[in-house]
């Protein structure tokens, strides 16, 4: 029997949960990092709430079908830019729950990426014998483009290299298909999504802080923000589909009022983001 505040089995949805770093202080400033003992509490209580995790890809793909190949509680565990601490404190603890994740890498912040290096590193990131280990234990790879730039607000050829460059180089260094992208910054358009799919990616993840449901585009599928203040009760509400709208009031504000300036600027820059 669905608990109160959960969704209904006819209308499969998904809770996709976007990590960055897990680390506390001193080691990061980010508010967005998850410090470690909070990371360890909340998969605990995923495993005993019942939960089953599954890969951005796979959960995309089920959304996209009727369901039926969902199970009664998923949820998707997702990490933005690559960083080194998903092989230090995340990957141990996704191993001794038999979870599965997907990482998003920005490649050109690979700890060891050598000449494709790009971009400033925003602090330590994994290496690629880390990202192989992580591929082999079932976790799904996924692009974070190559230098992290607002992709909105690039221009077409360069868009082209980001998407491209970034998914060959995975593609290369794991040995395996790499179908999923995270928008840096979570920021898209029309122009970006149809560069997007001609690059060949199959899914891509916003933000968005809603829960995925099958009437959404593969493209866009949104994610909830979990960070440093996110509490335990908190979690469970969000994990569980409920109140998302009072948890992420600040942020969906934040996001339309961005959203319009974004807009503007891309109106005002339309020609040269052309060539």
């Amino acid at each position: 029997m669905t608990a109160p505040g959960e969704h209904r089995a006819d209308r499969p949805r998904v809770p996709i949960l976007m990590y960055h770093e897990i680390a506390a202080r001193p080691d990061t400033k980010s508010r967005l990092a998850v410090p470690p003992a909070s990371f360890a509490a909340q998969l605990a209580y995923l495993h005993n709430a019942g939960f089953t995790t599954l890969t951005f890809a796979d959960a995309a793909a089920a959304l996209a079908g009727d369901g039926s190949r969902l199970p009664e509680r998923p949820v998707v565990l997702t990490f933005d830019d690559g960083f080194a601490d998903f092989h230090r404190q995340a990957l141990p603890l996704l191993r001794q729950y038999g979870f599965t994740a997907t990482v998003f890498v920005t490649t050109g912040w690979i700890a060891d990426a050598g000449p494709h290096a790009a971009g400033r590193r925003p602090g330590p990131m994994l290496c690629w014998t880390q990202i192989r280990e992580a591929a082999a234990a079932g976790v799904e790879i996924g692009a974070h483009s190559h230098a992290h730039p607002q992709l909105d607000q690039i221009t077409q050829s360069r868009l082209r290299d980001e998407l491209r460059g970034s998914k060959a180089l995975l593609e290369d260094g794991i040995g395996r298909a790499v179908p999923s992208l995270a928008y840096p910054f979570g920021y898209s358009n029309a122009r970006v999504r149809q560069a997007v799919r001609v690059a060949g990616y199959g899914n891509a993840c916003a933000v968005a802080n809603a829960v995925a449901g099958p009437a959404q585009c593969r493209l866009t599928l949104p994610r909830l923000t979990v960070r440093a203040s996110t509490g335990p009760a908190t979690f469970a509400h969000i994990v569980r589909g409920s109140n998302h709208s009072m948890i992420y009031r600040k942020d969906n504000a934040l996001t339309k009022g961005w959203a319009v300036v974004r807009r503007s600027r891309a109106l005002l820059g339309g020609v040269s983001r052309r060539a």
